[in-house]
């Protein structure tokens, strides 16, 4: 299935924005792990809505229109909503209903669906206008069980985007979380294209992924042994990954003090390799604070005088994105009235 829009997370997350409220129907394709399902929940929260969770994979038809129940005397049926189709039809204030994975339903599932997705209505019942339908589903290349989606039930949806990884968004996203660590975020910046790098195939390998990076952040939280660890973080993002990350982490454990740079930005050196330079910054960039902002864009200056300007420019934009009202300190109005004010608004590594 071919897209006929490519998006990041953020131009994701800003459409859904804009078609939950306008009660316009989203379908989203994309490869397996890449965050579909996590930017459409994070959406529905943003937009403070209520979401209803289907997955048509493991569906019955009538899950979509009612179950056939006779009347007393049994003169005639009628459809009686359950499930997922009754709290829709209850539905009081906006409310998303996401059918995750569509695309590796049945064809009579996928049916299903298509009178409630266009005509808004099933045997009888009706949907209240505050219910918007988004769906989600793998490509048929990705090996993920999907033999596509009807003609008829595409047509239902406003717009079909394919969600792709991109580091800037997924960096935002795993600095705003307290349980992933910061080395991840450095080691991603430092080989993005390590970040999706997903390979469809019948062997038992996982590939690198937003998921499966995420799957590591969690593994790291078990403090194994460092055979194990390996292993264990091979077996979520495949040997070759695995391999990379373990020699950028042994190399992000012998980092310059973190605390010391923060205490006196001037006395400690700058590096010169450019995954050092991605490890501090992204690791100063969670340390920051008001108290400590000035001594931040401190060592933001002298990234600069290094020759690394675009080094400065993501620790600054982390901190700002950490605390927003580092913008406001005295320290950052002087920093960026100089030659910095430009490189805030250019691109960032």
């Amino acid at each position: 299935m071919t897209a006929t829009l490519t998006v990041n997370a953020r131009q994701l997350t800003e459409l859904l924005a804009k078609a939950i409220p306008a009660g316009l129907p989203v379908l989203i394709t994309g490869a397996p792990g890449i965050g579909k399902s996590a930017v459409v929940e994070a959406a529905v929260e943003a937009a403070g809505a209520d979401l209803i969770l289907s997955h048509p994979v493991v569906s019955d038809p009538t899950d979509a229109k009612g179950l056939p129940w006779a009347s007393e005397g049994a003169t005639e049926a009628t459809f009686l909503p359950f499930g997922e189709l009754a709290l829709a039809l209850k539905a009081t204030k906006p409310t998303v209903w996401f059918l995750d994975d569509l695309g590796q339903a049945s064809p009579a599932v996928q049916a299903s669906f298509m009178q409630l997705i266009l005509a808004r209505r099933v045997n009888g019942h009706k949907l209240p206008d505050c219910v918007t339908f988004v769906a989600a589903t793998n490509r048929r290349t990705d090996r993920a069980g999907v033999s596509g989606i009807l003609e008829p039930v595409k047509s239902r949806f406003a717009t079909i985007v394919e969600l792709v990884a991109d580091i800037e968004s997924f960096s935002q996203w795993a600095l705003s979380q307290d349980w992933y660590p910061t080395v991840l975020v450095a080691f991603n910046r430092f080989r993005p294209d390590l970040l999706s790098d997903f390979k469809a195939t019948a062997d038992m390998e996982n590939s690198p992924l937003p998921r499966t990076w995420a799957n590591v952040a969690r593994l790291l939280a078990l403090d194994l042994p460092s055979d194990l660890e390996y292993a264990a973080i091979a077996g979520a993002v495949g040997e070759g990954a695995a391999a990379e990350f373990m020699g950028f982490l042994r190399m992000y454990r012998e980092l310059p003090n973190i605390d010391g740079i923060l205490l006196d930005p001037d006395g400690e050196p700058i590096p010169d390799q450019p995954a050092t330079l991605y490890a501090i910054v992204t690791a100063l960039g969670s340390r920051v604070s008001e108290a400590n902002a000035a001594r931040v864009l401190r060592y933001a200056e002298r990234l600069m005088e290094a020759g690394s300007g675009e080094f400065a420019a993501v620790l600054v934009r982390d901190s700002i994105r950490k605390v927003p009202a580092v913008k406001e300190t005295r320290a950052f109005v002087q920093f960026a009235s100089g030659e910095f004010s430009t490189l805030l608004t250019g691109g960032a590594a």
